[in-house]
């Protein structure tokens, strides 16, 4: 090949080139997904667990939403209060008073303290379990059943099964409630990081019933409804339910109640 065709070759390939270039920065131009200066604030504050606990796919999802105004400020429950309040300075806005909260399991049906009905040998999941007969071996179907489906759940090494019963370690609990969907009796509930006072039960069984399974039951006495100078405790189907807004923590309800069920 002579030089001139190798000049022309050179030159084909360069314009060709330049060509692909201008296509490519045109099209980049044309196809561009514009990007919220805020979303990309608000997603260097969140920390980034992706737990979905705040119900969108990821910290991605929530930073989306937040710069949109389809979110609140305080929607992350890893970040708290604290992030909150740096989210709402990006977005202008009063980061609204956010109350930290915990998971707490409401039941306190140990192994020494329930009864047994039959000794259970399937799979170790509690979804699984409460689909057999009673609901699980333990004789109360309302209790936790110990098998760890919350554990599994948890991303934050915050609740384990002690004997028998799930226990939240409320200082590494982040409130996402990944362990409240996974429990399929309902058993765990968010509650005020401050709560001081909570009622460890869930049966609705009449107090005789209750005795007879557990003998940390509610008995439904409502001697601890009557302790309450703040109408703060009342019972709900045979169980005492703690309203956290009017509660001030006065323990009344805890000393009276005999069959010691509230911390």
């Amino acid at each position: 090949m002579n030089m001139m065709g190798l000049l022309m070759a050179a030159g084909i390939i360069g314009a060709i080139g330049i060509i692909i270039g201008v296509l490519l920065g045109l099209a980049s131009e044309k196809l561009k997904v514009e990007v919220d200066e805020k979303e990309i604030l608000v997603r260097a504050e969140l920390p980034g667990n992706n737990c979905g606990g705040c119900g969108f796919p990821g910290c991605d999802g929530l930073a989306a939403a937040i710069a949109k105004g389809e979110a609140a400020v305080n929607a992350c429950p890893v970040g708290g209060p604290a992030v909150a309040d740096k989210i709402a300075a990006i977005m202008g806005v009063d980061s609204g008073a956010s109350v930290k909260k915990v998971a707490f399991v409401k039941c306190k049906g140990t192994c020494d303290k329930t009864r047994v009905q039959y000794n259970y040998f399937g799979i170790g999941d509690c979804a699984e379990a409460a689909v057999v007969p009673g609901g699980g071996e333990k004789a109360c179907s309302y209790g936790c059943m110990g098998y760890g489906s919350c554990v599994k759940a948890c991303a934050f090494d915050a609740i384990h099964v002690v004997d028998g019963v799930a226990l939240v370690d409320k200082e590494k609990c982040v409130a996402c409630g990944k362990c409240v969907a996974a429990c399929p009796k309902n058993l765990i509930e968010l509650v005020p990081y401050a709560a001081q006072h909570l009622v460890q039960c869930s049966s609705h069984d009449k107090g005789k019933d209750v005795k007879a399974k557990c003998d940390n039951g509610c008995i439904a006495c409502t001697l601890c409804t009557k302790q309450c100078e703040f109408d703060a405790i009342h019972m709900d189907n045979n169980v005492a339910v703690i309203d956290y807004e009017k509660c001030t923590n006065c323990g009344k309800c805890a000393a009276k109640c005999p069959a010691k069920v509230i911390l």
